[in-house]
């Protein structure tokens, strides 16, 4: 195919994405049913496994829900990062756990859309293996570069990647954060190499450092960043601006119209957890999204907390399944 060409179905792919929430509130959680109210959970201490390393929305996430289950269900909450292989390592540690309610797991559009795709042999089925629970949040990625770098704009960081050769970081392969560099890569007819790592807090130093020139990070990850000077940012990854910095323009509107990625998080079991059980930590986790700190928080961070049923999570991930594969065709991208 034409560079032309696949450039065209790539980005016609990502810009027909609809937003998550749409989807995410199609069905409305049935908090109050009988159900989930009367199941026995939690009886046993519980594990919330992250896929990437501590400091990011992710692991935010899961201490947020292990600290108000925490102090209202009477029972121990752990958070354990086991970071690794685009999140492959967690996510198969919890697919081959028992599916009792004792091990749930922060799940992303990485390790449960885009990795199925990007990876020749997954140690783990990420539909199959698991037991959908509820979505939590999503939020727009942010490029964000060295202050050296002498780009203050996508137009600019375009001309400059034209130029000389430029590198980017990501939390790991098969991130939203490493698909949105292959993505502003394609639409921009540049080549920029693709650094990974096990996860944010280790791509950050040496982002600060020189030895990487930008990043794709998640908004709450990055945001703190350029609030203290310590980075540049040059767009968000979104279709529109983010409330949690509507000073900083899209990537879209300021060079690649079109240009769209967004990272997404949910929580989910191994496979065999009772229906009960299911709904009953889909209650608790909307409940927990709904208190009013715990809402201004994730806000402000720039985080979207989206809490929907175990039946709209599952139809979500069969959508950004089919999405995201198109996009690592088009692409070409690869696990580093």
């Amino acid at each position: 195919m034409p560079v032309t060409s696949r450039r065209s179905a790539f980005i016609l792919v990502v810009a027909r994405v609809v937003p998550l929430a749409a989807l995410v509130f199609a069905v409305v959680l049935p908090a109050t049913s009988a159900l989930a109210q009367g199941a026995v959970w939690p009886n046993k201490p519980v594990k919330i496994v992250v896929t990437f390393p501590p400091g990011g929305a992710p692991d935010t996430l899961a201490r947020i829900l292990a600290d108000k289950w925490g102090q209202s269900l009477g029972q121990t909450f752990t958070v354990d990062n086991k970071p690794g292989a685009g999140g492959n390592i967690g996510a198969d540690f919890v697919a081959k756990s028992a599916g009792d309610g004792t091990t749930l797991v922060i799940g992303t559009v990485g390790t449960h859309a885009i990795n199925p795709a990007l990876y020749a042999v997954m140690p783990y089925n990420h539909v199959k293996d698991f037991t959908p629970v509820s979505f939590l949040a999503s939020t727009p990625n942010l490029l964000v570069v060295n202050n050296k770098v002498p780009a203050t704009n996508v137009k600019e960081l375009i001309e400059l990647a034209r130029k000389q050769p430029l590198n980017f970081g990501s939390s790991g392969s098969g991130t939203s954060i490493h698909l949105s560099g292959e993505l502003f890569n394609t639409m921009a007819g540049v080549k920029m190499q693709h650094l990974p790592y096990k996860g944010r807090a280790q791509a950050v130093p040496d982002l600060l450092g020189g030895r990487i020139e930008m990043i794709f990070d998640n908004m709450p990850s990055a945001l703190p960043l350029v609030k203290a000077g310590e980075v540049r940012a040059i767009g968000v990854t979104s279709a529109a601006r983010s409330p949690a910095a509507p000073n900083i323009p899209t990537i879209a509107e300021k060079g690649l119209p079109g240009f769209e990625a967004t990272s997404w998080f949910a929580l989910l079991a191994p496979a065999g957890l009772p229906r009960d059980v299911q709904l009953r930590i889909s209650a608790e986790t909307a409940r927990v999204l709904a208190l009013p700190d715990v809402k201004e928080k994730l806000t402000t961070l720039g985080l979207d907390p989206s809490p929907g049923t175990p039946e709209a999570l599952a139809a979500l991930i069969q959508v950004e399944t089919v999405k995201w594969a198109k996009v690592v065709k088009e692409s070409g991208a690869k696990p580093d």
